[in-house]
Order: structure tokens, then sequence, then C-alpha cells
């Protein structure tokens, strides 16, 4: 799948050598110049890197980047804030808010390039969390007070796809029991319903997972994923 990054900005001449500097990396760029669009698009897509107009009109980057951390997809991409104002508070709300860089204007190819490079490794461990392992494994859904019995078809570090007498709706809350294996208790979370596939696969994404939890997770899915 084409790795894909997002460009917030109403600046053509932003846009145009972020672009390029993608391109070049072999990374699709999406671009789209106000803040209101790239809202919807956060809460629906999943890219592998954010740049974000410090100053919009409202939402900004700043409100931007509050609502990719909040979302289900792009929790923990890196996100690039582009700024004109170099006040340490600025740079206090972004870091608070949950940026990852920043960047200041005029934009420097050369510095795009640097930065670009140096979230290679965040970008791959993105791509690893997300990356699926075919699974087959136990797995309880509490939804409603009633217990739902399924067998995982798949199974990635944020997410499963379960398959099931019973289809729950979309946007539903559910606790998840998973039972990986006989030689460990069963990792414990909560999440939500995100698509349906056919008449019994759900798709569930794992969003509310202690760290504990999500460690044993990883611990347990790392050493299956493929490593090219």
């Amino acid at each position: 799948m084409q790795k894909r990054a997002l460009i917030v900005d109403d600046e053509p001449s932003n846009c145009e050598l972020l672009e390029r500097v993608l391109v070049g990396a072999g990374v699709e760029p999406v671009t789209v110049n106000n803040g209101a669009e790239a809202l919807g698009t956060l809460r629906h897509s999943r890219f592998v890197m954010l740049f974000l107009d410090y100053r919009m009109a409202f939402p900004d980057g700043l409100e931007l980047t509050r609502q990719a951390r909040d979302s289900t997809f792009n929790r923990r991409t890196p996100i690039v804030l582009i700024s004109d104002d170099q006040h340490p508070t600025a740079m206090h709300r972004g870091f608070e808010a949950g940026a990852s860089f920043f960047l200041y204007k005029p934009l420097d190819k050369d510095r795009v390039v640097r930065l670009l490079r140096a979230t290679q490794g965040a970008m791959q461990q993105a791509e690893r969390r997300t990356r699926r392992v075919a699974l087959h494994s136990k797995v309880m859904l509490r939804y409603r007070g009633q217990e739902i019995e399924g067998e995982t078809l798949d199974v990635s570090m944020e997410g499963l796809l379960i398959k099931s007498q019973r289809t729950i709706p979309i946007g539903s809350s559910v606790d998840v029991s998973l039972h990986l294996n006989h030689t460990m208790s069963p990792i414990l979370g909560a999440g939500s319903v995100v698509r349906l596939d056919g008449h019994d696969n759900i798709g569930v994404q794992l969003g509310r997972l202690k760290i504990s939890e999500s460690q044993r997770l990883q611990d347990f899915l790392l050493p299956l994923l493929p490593t090219e």
C-alpha cells in the first residue's frame, strides 16, 4: 500500500515544496488548504506523516494536532507544525498539543529533507503497528451486557478482524478479551467497531488498551511480522 502524508497549508508555495520532497521519498502527498476539510480527512484516513500550518482559520494546525491525537487512525503519526512564530510559547503549545516537530517559514528544502529522513524510523514503526498478521485466536466481545464469542482472522497492534455469528453496529463500543494462546493470559481492553465485512466479519479498532496490555500484544506480534 502506498504511504501517504497529509499536507494542510493555505500557501501554495509551501505545499508545492513539501509535495516535491515527499514524492522524491516515495510518499504520496495528500494536500488540502483548509482546516475544515482536513478535519474530516484525519477522522477517516491513516497517514505516515502530517504537515500542518500552525496559523489558519479555525480549526488551525494546533487544533488539528489535538484532533489527530484523539483520532482512531493518527494518534501516533509524526506531526510537523509549520509556523512563522518562533516564540517559545508557540512551540510549547504545539508540543503540548501533540506535535512531533516544527518547521519554520520560509520553508527550506534541505531542512524538509533532513526532517523527513529523521522521521523514517517513526514512519516505519507506525507501519509495523498497523500491519496485519493472519492469526486464528479466540476472542470474546462484551456488548451491552452480552458476551459474543468470535475468532480472529487477522490481528494488528491496533485492530482485529473477527469472524462471529453475530454482528455489532458500526460505532459501537465493546470490551475485548483476546486469547492469543494457551500459555498467556488474555489481552484485555476496549475498542470500537469500525467496519463490517460481509455478514459475519467485524473490524474492531483497539483504541483503549492499557500500556501493559499494549506491550504484551506488541511482544507477541512483532516476531510474526515480515521484516522487509
